[in-house]
């Protein structure tokens, strides 16, 4: 792995109120390319106060800098550090303090220079760069043949109360194996009106649900893990499509939720550590388009991507603990938090793949 030397790191003072740009320069003996790169900064709690960073950026040997946009700080004392990502897991450079007083000197010791330009997310200074980079193909589902019950249980799962079916949840699913088909390299998932009444009255719709849980093979991802699908999202309103994780009542991290009312928008949500991103891209976020979306489970950050770009880093992670099913699903809203679907139906979602790199 690449050694990154922090070379600069200034200013060191700034006064209550008033906004500061801090300036990071680091270098690494190997050019490579750092998912983000950032000026962390924690007060006296703890609480975390991070400059805006900068997105899949090279740092070569000659040296990269950063000026962060500005920023303003009640008065107290606070740590200062570079940190940069790379795979999901973040690397902390040398800190130092910055006191932030009532009134700053006359004469900064190291005036910061202008801010520079934003660099937008998914823009690489002459490098290609994705996610599986450095990793190996550790798990792959391409469904080129039928649903293996040995890999995927698909009639019930703990997530739901009562195993096939979760009113709570504002949910109108009913599980049934049927309504999950593959046909060309492609798993369809398929919810329409059914027969079976849930516990608050209202009819169910029936729907489909692959998970790892409960099967021969229990494959688990972990920490360090990179999961990506390709899906091709819905547009019948209603749809509620997702890939979650899931074990013991928990450890669910959301690689991403989708409902068509919203129809550029994804959640991207990280619910053990409680870190969510509503990421919005008419141009590659739309009703009946494929994506791809991928997870990266760092122990320092859980990081999204789009068709291969960063779009999110939580900066919260994953115990190292961590282990959780695979869900894929389509679920039916019930009209709590968006709209419920109008009979007859019927709602489909497919997704090409799943795969997993460590």
């Amino acid at each position: 792995m690449a050694h990154v030397t922090q070379d600069v790191l200034t200013p060191t003072y700034s006064a209550s109120g008033t906004e500061v740009s801090v300036t990071l320069t680091v270098h690494s003996d190997v050019a490579f390319v750092a998912d983000v790169l950032t000026v962390a900064v924690r007060d006296a709690g703890g609480s975390v106060l991070d400059f805006p960073g900068v997105y899949e950026v090279v740092i070569p040997p000659a040296g990269y800098t950063l000026t962060t946009a500005p920023k303003s700080f009640p008065a107290g004392t606070y740590t200062i550090f570079g940190a940069y990502a790379v795979n999901g897991s973040w690397y902390d450079l040398p800190s130092t303090t910055m006191p932030v007083g009532v009134a700053g000197p006359a004469t900064p010791s190291a005036p910061p220079g202008p801010p520079g330009p934003p660099v937008p997310i998914g823009t690489v200074s002459g490098a290609a760069f994705g996610p599986t980079v450095g990793r190996t193909l550790s798990w792959a589902e391409e469904f080129s043949a039928p649903i293996s019950a040995h890999r995927w249980n698909s009639s019930t799962t703990s997530a739901y109360q009562y195993g096939t079916h979760n009113p709570a949840d504002d949910k109108l699913d009913w599980l049934q194996p049927a309504n999950v088909t593959v046909a060309g390299s492609v798993v369809t998932f398929t919810a329409r009106p059914g027969a079976e009444l849930l516990e608050n009255g209202r009819q169910a719709w029936d729907t489909g649900l692959l998970t790892t849980e409960g099967t021969p093979e229990g494959f688990q991802v972990r920490p360090g893990d990179y999961l990506e699908t390709a899906v091709l999202l819905p547009s019948g309103i209603g749809a509620w499509p997702a890939l979650w994780t899931w074990r013991d009542g928990g450890n669910e991290i959301d690689t991403f939720e989708y409902h068509p009312d919203h129809p550029a928008l994804l959640e991207l949500t990280n619910q053990i550590r409680r870190r969510q991103h509503a990421y919005t891209n008419p141009s590659t976020v739309a009703p009946l388009g494929w994506i791809t979306v991928g997870t990266a489970y760092g122990l320092r950050s859980v990081n999204w991507y789009v068709n291969g770009t960063l779009v999110y880093a939580d900066r919260a992670g994953v115990p190292a603990s961590w282990s959780a099913y695979l869900i894929l699903n389509l679920s039916v809203d019930a009209g709590r938090y968006h709209p419920a679907p109008h009979p007859p139906g019927p709602l489909t979602f497919s997704a090409d793949y799943l795969r997993v790199w460590h």
